[in-house]
């Protein structure tokens, strides 16, 4: 991709923020002492990674702050959309997982969305953590990144939450369905 396609329109970048900071506003309790403010700066100085929110958006993801690493001086994004984002659903987990498919390919792999929109999967531990900022997932799953260990196997992790329980499951990388997609995470 060339620098000119990751870059929003003036308009675009106008409503994304916009977007962002009735969420951010909306949702204080995942984000305690953090101001928009700061955040906004961050995102106009960094127009990649508004193009990176944008992809998130557009595929329903929802996307909003859920923390701030002091050390790397940078804010983290998450999709909080109440179910796993619509836009990225019935993917199996990577690129060599479809390629072996010999039918009934998905369109796409959750690794190869997620590198394209210049995001990554949730971890397993991420995806713990998120759980404590509201109710996800109660009816979706989502793939998380799967260890090369498990990977090399034919294998792939995803997680669900039900019965007030974060379930870690596994699967063939191979596999899709229409109730999961992936969540994906992004440092600005």
């Amino acid at each position: 991709m060339t620098k000119q396609n990751l870059e929003l329109s003036l308009e675009q970048r106008e409503e994304l923020l916009s977007v962002l900071k009735n969420r951010f506003e909306k949702n204080m309790n995942r984000h305690d002492g953090i101001e928009w403010i700061s955040v906004q700066a961050k995102l106009e100085a960094n127009t990649e990674k508004l193009w990176s929110l944008n992809e998130m958006e557009k595929t329903e993801g929802e996307p909003d702050v859920v923390g701030y690493d002091k050390e790397k001086d940078e804010y983290i994004f998450n999709d909080c959309s109440a179910e796993s984002p619509k836009g990225r659903r019935s993917v199996c987990y990577d690129r060599e997982a479809l390629e072996s498919r010999k039918k009934h390919k998905p369109e796409n792999s959750a690794l190869d969305m997620a590198t394209a929109m210049g995001i990554e999967l949730l971890t397993e531990e991420q995806y713990r953590e998120m759980q404590k900022l509201g109710n996800f997932d109660l009816k979706t799953s989502s793939w998380v990144q799967t260890p090369d260990n498990i990977r090399k196997l034919g294998g792939a992790l995803f997680c669900d939450c039900r019965y007030d329980t974060v379930f870690v499951y596994h699967n063939g990388a191979d596999s899709y369905y229409a109730a999961r997609g992936f969540r994906g995470s992004l440092r600005v």
